[in-house]
C-alpha cells in the first residue's frame, strides 16, 4: 500500500478512536479540515513537522502513524 495512503488510514483510525470529527481535530491541531481531509484520503504528503503535530495532538509515537496495520 502507498505509504501516503497508509497514513491517512492510520490518522483516520487514532482520530475516530478519540470520537473527534475531522474539525475537531483540525481546530485542535491548528490545520485546515481540508488539509487533514487530504491527508487521510492519502492524497496529500505531510511533512515530517505536520505528521509530528499529528502524533503529538493524538497522542501517539510518530511511528505508529507510519506503520502498516498499526
Amino acid at each position: 500500500m502507498d505509504i501516503c495512503k497508509q497514513v491517512g488510514l492510520n490518522v483516520r483510525r487514532l482520530r475516530e478512536a478519540k470520537g473527534w470529527s475531522q474539525e475537531d481535530f483540525a481546530d485542535k491541531i491548528g490545520i485546515h479540515r481540508t488539509y487533514i481531509s487530504g491527508i487521510e484520503r492519502g492524497v496529500r504528503n505531510p511533512t515530517i513537522r505536520v505528521l509530528d503535530k499529528i502524533a503529538n495532538t493524538l497522542e501517539t509515537e510518530l511511528e505508529t502513524l507510519i506503520t502498516r496495520n498499526a
